[in-house]
């Protein structure tokens, strides 16, 4: 399985950007799917996780009301809108796959990951 992130770049404050993240070598229904991102020396931390049906989805509290996970399983893709974009949201965007579970399942933990992307650095200035 490889997993290609693409869409970041550098914005100003307010600014939108949606990210995406394409699965190949399965499709991307069999797998939970997650956003990570990680600021220079800090952890890398979940931004957002969807489901494998895309029915159930988690935002962590920083990026609630802002960010919006979704996935369109016909076109093996994950997205992330950011929209109302944050100078403390710059960081590198990582996107991540676990396959094997159940369909409802969001997974929000990095460990429970096991397929990662190479990243898409995300710049917000003020």
């Amino acid at each position: 399985v490889q997993l290609q992130a693409y869409g970041g770049g550098l914005v100003q404050a307010g600014a939108s950007l949606r990210l995406a993240c394409r699965t190949s070598g399965r499709t991307s229904s069999m797998f939970a799917m997650g956003w990570f991102r990680q600021a220079p020396g800090k952890e890398r931390d979940i931004v957002a996780a969807i489901s494998r049906n895309g029915g159930r989805t988690y935002h962590a509290d920083s990026v609630k009301g802002r960010f919006t996970i979704s996935r369109d399983n016909a076109k093996n893709t994950v997205y992330l809108q950011m929209n109302s974009l944050k100078p403390e949201d710059t960081a590198i965007y990582y996107c991540a796959a676990r396959p094997g579970v159940v369909t409802h399942v969001v997974l929000d933990d990095r460990d429970d990951y096991n397929f990662w992307g190479q990243g898409t650095q995300v710049t917000v200035s003020s």
